[in-house]
């Protein structure tokens, strides 16, 4: 609730596995970026699994049913865009995916700032509202 109100712009970027209550304040996003082989979910496959089957070992199908990865989530219009990485792994060229990320903050960030305070705010609620 509070990042709601920041007057200044957010860039969230899942790179890895976003979830649980963290999840919740990465939606508030200006812009919310994760990379193509990230995960971002309110609650863990496992988590999942054991609310609905009482069986943590169906987190493979509860993924699937989940929807967590950055291709549905776009799809869905939770996340704004999907950072393709280096040969399909962040991992095997740590410089080069952070550049992409780099070039991505500079240029988002150039374009939130030409919105004054109230539109940002205004902005990032109806975006909210909208997911």
């Amino acid at each position: 609730m509070e990042m709601s109100d920041l007057k200044v712009p957010i860039i969230a970027i899942v790179i890895g596995e976003g979830s649980s209550g963290g999840a919740l304040a990465i939606g508030v996003g200006d812009r919310v970026l994760m990379l193509e082989n990230a995960v971002y979910s309110i609650l863990s496959p496992e988590g999942y699994a054991s609310i609905l089957w009482k069986d943590s070992s169906k987190a493979e199908e509860a993924a699937e049913k989940m929807k967590l990865t950055a291709k549905d989530l776009l799809k869905l219009g939770v996340i704004d865009e999907v950072l393709k990485e280096p040969d399909g792994n962040a991992k095997t060229d740590i410089e080069s995916m952070s550049e992409t990320i780099k070039k991505r903050i500079v240029s988002i960030t150039k374009e939130l700032q030409k919105l004054d305070v109230d539109e940002l705010i205004e902005e990032r609620y109806q975006k909210f509202r909208k997911m």
